[in-house]
Protein backbone atom coordinates (compact mmCIF):
# COMPACT_ATOMS: atom_id res chain seq x y z
CA UNK A 1 0.00 0.00 0.00
CA UNK A 2 1.16 3.46 -0.70
CA UNK A 3 -0.20 6.77 0.20
CA UNK A 4 0.32 9.54 -2.01
CA UNK A 5 -0.29 13.33 -1.82
CA UNK A 6 -3.22 14.31 -3.70
CA UNK A 7 -2.64 16.78 -6.40
CA UNK A 8 -5.60 19.17 -4.93
CA UNK A 9 -4.05 19.22 -1.72
CA UNK A 10 -1.97 21.99 -0.75
CA UNK A 11 0.11 21.85 1.23
CA UNK A 12 0.06 18.45 1.36
CA UNK A 13 -2.36 16.91 3.89
CA UNK A 14 -4.77 13.84 2.64
CA UNK A 15 -3.42 10.90 0.61
CA UNK A 16 -5.13 8.75 -2.17
CA UNK A 17 -3.84 5.02 -2.24
CA UNK A 18 -1.55 3.87 -5.05
CA UNK A 19 -1.67 0.00 -5.74
CA UNK A 20 1.54 -1.32 -7.24
CA UNK A 21 1.81 -5.11 -8.38
CA UNK A 22 3.47 -6.71 -5.19
CA UNK A 23 5.74 -9.34 -4.99
CA UNK A 24 5.14 -9.78 -1.53
CA UNK A 25 1.19 -9.26 -0.79
CA UNK A 26 -0.34 -7.85 2.66
CA UNK A 27 -1.92 -11.60 2.99
CA UNK A 28 1.30 -13.64 2.67
CA UNK A 29 3.16 -10.56 5.27
CA UNK A 30 0.39 -10.80 7.24
CA UNK A 31 0.36 -14.93 7.89
CA UNK A 32 4.58 -14.46 8.35
CA UNK A 33 4.11 -12.09 11.18
CA UNK A 34 1.13 -14.30 12.72
CA UNK A 35 3.46 -17.07 12.54
CA UNK A 36 6.32 -15.05 14.01
CA UNK A 37 3.99 -14.17 17.03
CA UNK A 38 4.99 -10.53 15.64
CA UNK A 39 0.96 -9.32 15.51
CA UNK A 40 -1.05 -10.61 18.17
CA UNK A 41 -4.79 -10.02 18.56
CA UNK A 42 -6.40 -10.19 22.38
CA UNK A 43 -6.10 -7.72 25.08
CA UNK A 44 -3.32 -5.88 25.92
CA UNK A 45 -2.20 -2.97 27.92
CA UNK A 46 -0.12 -0.90 25.70
CA UNK A 47 2.94 1.18 26.85
CA UNK A 48 0.47 4.52 26.85
CA UNK A 49 -1.57 2.86 29.31
CA UNK A 50 -4.45 2.23 26.75
CA UNK A 51 -6.15 -1.39 26.30
CA UNK A 52 -5.87 -2.50 22.59
CA UNK A 53 -7.27 -5.68 20.84
CA UNK A 54 -4.19 -5.61 18.84
CA UNK A 55 -0.17 -5.92 19.63
CA UNK A 56 2.52 -5.37 17.37
CA UNK A 57 6.28 -6.46 18.04
CA UNK A 58 7.77 -6.50 14.82
CA UNK A 59 11.24 -7.46 16.28
CA UNK A 60 10.02 -10.72 16.16
CA UNK A 61 9.41 -10.81 12.76
CA UNK A 62 12.59 -8.78 12.29
CA UNK A 63 14.74 -11.12 14.00
CA UNK A 64 14.76 -13.71 10.65
CA UNK A 65 17.09 -12.06 8.06
CA UNK A 66 14.98 -14.48 5.38
CA UNK A 67 11.39 -12.63 6.14
CA UNK A 68 12.97 -9.00 6.57
CA UNK A 69 14.79 -8.92 3.10
CA UNK A 70 11.41 -9.88 1.29
CA UNK A 71 10.07 -7.13 2.90
CA UNK A 72 12.30 -4.93 2.75
CA UNK A 73 12.84 -5.53 -1.17
CA UNK A 74 9.22 -5.08 -1.74
CA UNK A 75 9.41 -1.24 0.04
CA UNK A 76 12.35 -0.58 -2.07
CA UNK A 77 10.35 -1.79 -4.92
CA UNK A 78 7.76 0.37 -4.21
CA UNK A 79 10.14 3.26 -3.45
CA UNK A 80 11.20 3.23 -6.76
CA UNK A 81 7.83 2.52 -8.75
CA UNK A 82 6.99 5.95 -7.63
CA UNK A 83 10.11 7.30 -9.12
CA UNK A 84 11.68 8.00 -5.26
CA UNK A 85 15.63 7.17 -4.52
CA UNK A 86 17.13 8.30 -1.39
CA UNK A 87 20.55 9.15 -0.69
CA UNK A 88 20.14 8.05 2.94
CA UNK A 89 17.70 6.09 4.56
CA UNK A 90 17.45 6.92 8.57
CA UNK A 91 15.84 4.58 10.51
CA UNK A 92 14.43 5.50 14.29
CA UNK A 93 15.88 3.40 17.20
CA UNK A 94 15.11 0.98 17.84
CA UNK A 95 11.94 -0.58 15.90
CA UNK A 96 13.28 1.36 12.40
CA UNK A 97 16.78 0.29 12.93
CA UNK A 98 16.96 -3.19 11.37
CA UNK A 99 14.17 -2.56 8.49
CA UNK A 100 16.22 0.53 7.97
CA UNK A 101 19.31 -0.75 7.47
CA UNK A 102 17.89 -3.73 5.25
CA UNK A 103 16.04 -0.98 3.07
CA UNK A 104 19.19 0.62 2.52
CA UNK A 105 20.86 -1.87 1.78
CA UNK A 106 18.47 -3.16 -1.21
CA UNK A 107 18.61 0.83 -2.44
CA UNK A 108 22.41 0.57 -2.23
CA UNK A 109 22.62 3.43 0.14
CA UNK A 110 23.49 4.49 3.96
CA UNK A 111 21.30 3.72 6.28
CA UNK A 112 21.79 5.49 9.74
CA UNK A 113 19.89 6.02 12.55
CA UNK A 114 18.45 8.83 15.18
CA UNK A 115 17.94 8.04 18.46
CA UNK A 116 16.62 10.43 21.80
CA UNK A 117 19.16 11.62 24.12
CA UNK A 118 19.36 12.04 28.21
CA UNK A 119 16.60 14.39 27.27
CA UNK A 120 14.47 11.93 25.70
CA UNK A 121 14.68 14.34 22.16
CA UNK A 122 14.90 12.40 19.24
CA UNK A 123 18.67 13.26 17.55
CA UNK A 124 21.48 11.99 15.02
CA UNK A 125 24.32 11.26 17.36
CA UNK A 126 27.68 8.01 17.51
CA UNK A 127 29.29 10.49 14.41
CA UNK A 128 25.79 10.06 11.61
CA UNK A 129 25.61 13.15 9.95
CA UNK A 130 23.29 14.69 7.45
CA UNK A 131 24.23 17.05 4.47
CA UNK A 132 21.89 20.18 3.16
CA UNK A 133 19.87 18.85 0.79
CA UNK A 134 19.97 15.43 1.32
CA UNK A 135 17.21 13.31 0.18
CA UNK A 136 15.66 11.09 2.86
CA UNK A 137 13.80 8.20 3.24
CA UNK A 138 12.69 7.45 7.14
CA UNK A 139 12.32 3.32 8.21
CA UNK A 140 9.76 2.68 10.37
CA UNK A 141 8.66 -1.17 11.77
CA UNK A 142 5.37 0.37 12.77
CA UNK A 143 3.68 3.77 12.34
CA UNK A 144 1.50 4.03 15.55
CA UNK A 145 0.25 7.14 15.35
CA UNK A 146 3.02 8.95 12.77
CA UNK A 147 4.08 11.42 16.04
CA UNK A 148 7.62 9.94 16.03
CA UNK A 149 7.83 9.27 12.75
CA UNK A 150 6.97 13.65 12.50
CA UNK A 151 9.60 14.27 15.47
CA UNK A 152 12.16 12.21 12.84
CA UNK A 153 11.48 14.56 9.99
CA UNK A 154 11.68 17.83 11.78
CA UNK A 155 15.37 16.99 12.82
CA UNK A 156 15.85 15.72 9.62
CA UNK A 157 14.61 18.74 7.81
CA UNK A 158 16.20 21.36 10.47
CA UNK A 159 19.78 19.83 9.08
CA UNK A 160 18.67 21.02 5.73
CA UNK A 161 17.76 17.07 4.72
CA UNK A 162 14.62 16.94 2.08
CA UNK A 163 12.31 13.70 3.12
CA UNK A 164 11.14 11.88 0.54
CA UNK A 165 8.40 9.62 2.16
CA UNK A 166 7.71 7.07 5.35
CA UNK A 167 7.77 3.29 4.79
CA UNK A 168 7.09 0.72 7.41
CA UNK A 169 6.36 -3.01 7.58
CA UNK A 170 2.96 -2.20 9.55
CA UNK A 171 0.64 0.96 9.08
CA UNK A 172 -1.33 1.28 12.86
CA UNK A 173 -3.28 3.89 11.89
CA UNK A 174 -5.30 2.19 8.78
CA UNK A 175 -4.24 5.07 6.33
CA UNK A 176 -4.80 8.03 8.97
CA UNK A 177 -1.50 8.89 9.69
CA UNK A 178 -0.89 12.66 10.29
CA UNK A 179 1.98 12.77 7.82
CA UNK A 180 2.72 15.74 5.23
CA UNK A 181 5.13 13.22 2.99
CA UNK A 182 4.29 9.98 1.58
CA UNK A 183 3.62 6.68 3.73
CA UNK A 184 4.22 3.64 2.22
CA UNK A 185 3.59 0.48 3.82
CA UNK A 186 2.98 -3.29 3.48
CA UNK A 187 0.16 -4.14 5.47
CA UNK A 188 -2.46 -1.70 6.85
CA UNK A 189 -4.07 -2.83 10.60
CA UNK A 190 -6.79 -1.01 12.55
CA UNK A 191 -6.73 -1.84 15.80
CA UNK A 192 -9.17 -0.49 18.22
CA UNK A 193 -8.14 1.26 21.69
CA UNK A 194 -9.52 1.90 25.12
CA UNK A 195 -9.67 3.71 27.95
CA UNK A 196 -8.34 1.16 30.86
CA UNK A 197 -11.81 2.53 32.90
CA UNK A 198 -14.15 1.91 29.53
CA UNK A 199 -12.30 -1.29 28.02
CA UNK A 200 -15.62 -3.26 26.23
CA UNK A 201 -12.65 -6.39 26.52
CA UNK A 202 -12.21 -6.00 30.22
CA UNK A 203 -15.91 -5.91 30.99
CA UNK A 204 -16.23 -9.01 29.25
CA UNK A 205 -13.60 -10.70 31.74
CA UNK A 206 -10.87 -10.77 28.86
CA UNK A 207 -7.30 -10.78 30.91
CA UNK A 208 -5.63 -8.18 30.13
CA UNK A 209 -1.60 -8.68 28.71
CA UNK A 210 1.39 -6.56 28.98
CA UNK A 211 3.99 -7.42 26.31
CA UNK A 212 6.74 -5.37 24.38
CA UNK A 213 10.01 -4.11 25.91
CA UNK A 214 8.96 -0.47 26.81
CA UNK A 215 8.20 0.57 30.29
CA UNK A 216 4.56 1.78 30.72
CA UNK A 217 3.40 5.47 31.24
CA UNK A 218 1.24 7.12 33.80
CA UNK A 219 -2.55 6.93 32.09
CA UNK A 220 -4.45 9.97 32.78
Amino acid sequence: MILIPTKREAPASRYILLHLTPTLTSQALETQLLQEDALLRGHFRLSSGLHSDTYVQCARFLRRPDLAAPAAAELACQLRGAGLQPDVVVGPAMGGVVIGYELARQLGVPGIFTERDDAGQMTLRRGFTIEPGQKIVIAEDVVTTGKSTNEVARVLTALGAEVLAVVSLIDRTGGQAALNFPNFALLPVTAATYAPDDCPLCRAGIPVVKPGSRPEKAFS
